[in-house]
């Protein structure tokens, strides 16, 4: 979710510029996996469906959604996978979830907390000893639950011109987007610029922060994030689509192209990104997954099936977010208010040529995530959420 106005407002890849619309638009489909008791004509999903439409319409090439609720299970499609052969997109395609992956970090943190291997008041010097120091910024003034809840006043990597200009925008993407990125680079970066404030002063998005979260859980595991993340939440889940990409550059199958606008000169242009090095996102942002795995992790989190009372209440503890009065942020976890006054909680995530959010209630049972294969804006970042949330009669007439 955009909770940054950079650039790339929190979320690597996200193109700034309202969209063209194009000549791929295709109606919504609900899936065969509607549950049989709820047959497609009264789903009650038609205002998902008419959002869905109307971002294709404005230019998104496609999106894939699923909603789980008491009726059952709802997927859909609108538009297109593939800009080339015009091949829809699939129910269960495979997306890169960005942001999304913050959440698993810190449900793995927080359960190495339950086990007392750390506390969310440990110094972050106490587990990365000498690595946030330099220009201001100091690893023993900052704790784990100030990274965890982005209020470390660390600069984030990805608001850095030099960065931008070598890994996300135009040509540079393009050269580089095969290059393996270790995170000690991204570290690098960041540590390069003074902090925004001192810790613990208030809220601003910083990728920086998960990197250094995914530093901490291999010093506090001894072993890989990407070990931690797969023993500890994707096979207990059985999130079998879900990943961690590692340096791969492919994605796996089934999934749709990726698209984004790189060059902000010729906003028409759009780019085929679907490959990259998986590198350059990691623990803040690099795993791969469906509408269907991400439904199944949030429930599972927010029903307390993954973490301690203890510890879920400390993710569910949030800071206000200081431009936005309908959002607020926990511990890898965004709190929002719809229109209609439903809370939700889960997260937002881009990458270059994709962006998605997942939701739920607080009761875990009302869920909802979807994906889209183009990194630019609509205007209605959270519109889908909104018409299924908040549904409105279809116009007349």
């Amino acid at each position: 979710m955009a909770l940054r106005k950079t650039a790339r407002a929190g979320a690597v890849g996200l193109a700034a510029a309202a969209m063209a619309a194009t000549a791929f638009a295709v109606p919504a489909q609900a899936s065969s996996d509607t549950a049989p008791s709820t047959p497609p004509s009264t789903a009650g999903h038609e205002a998902t469906r008419r959002a869905m439409d109307a971002e294709v319409k404005a230019g998104i090439p496609g999106i894939t959604a699923q909603v789980r609720d008491a009726k059952g299970v709802w997927k859909a499609t609108s538009g297109v996978g593939n800009l080339t052969t015009g091949a829809p997109r699939g129910t269960n395609d495979r997306f890169r979830a960005g942001s999304i992956t913050k959440t698993f970090v810190a449900t793995v943190l927080l359960q190495m907390e339950s086990e007392k291997k750390l506390s969310l008041d440990d110094k972050v010097e106490r587990h990365l000893p000498g690595l946030v120091r330099g220009n201001g910024n100091d690893g023993r003034k900052i704790t784990v639950r100030q990274l965890l809840n982005h209020t470390t006043g660390l600069f984030d990597y990805l608001a850095d011109e030099e960065y931008l200009d070598t890994y996300i925008r135009g040509e540079g993407y393009l050269k580089h987007r095969y290059d393996t990125l270790p995170p000690g680079k991204h570290v690098k970066v960041a540590l390069s610029h003074a902090p925004l404030f001192e810790p613990g002063a208030r809220f601003s998005y910083s990728n920086t922060n998960y990197i250094l979260a995914g530093l901490i859980v291999e010093k506090a595991g001894g072993r890989t994030y990407e070990a931690e993340v797969r023993d500890r939440i994707i096979e207990p889940l059985g999130l079998r689509s879900t990943s961690n990409p590692g340096n791969s550059i492919h994605m796996p199958r089934p999934g749709s192209r990726s698209y984004s606008k790189l060059f902000e000169e010729t906003p028409d242009r759009i780019d085929d990104v679907t490959e990259m090095n998986g590198s350059q996102g990691w623990a803040d942002g690099d795993i791969i997954s469906t509408t269907g795995d991400l439904n199944r992790f949030y429930g599972a989190l927010l029903r307390g099936e993954l973490l301690p009372p203890k510890q879920l209440k400390a993710m569910k503890t949030t800071v206000p977010h200081p431009e936005r009065s309908d959002m607020s942020y926990g511990l890898g976890l965004t709190r929002l208010r719809t229109s209609c006054g439903t809370t939700l909680w889960g997260h937002g995530g881009g990458m270059v040529g994709s962006t998605s959010l997942a939701v739920t209630t607080e009761d875990g049972r009302h869920q909802l995530a979807y994906n889209r294969n183009g990194d630019w804006s609509t205007g209605a970042p959270t519109g889908i959420m909104e018409a299924e949330y908040c549904p409105t009669p279809a116009p007349s007439g």
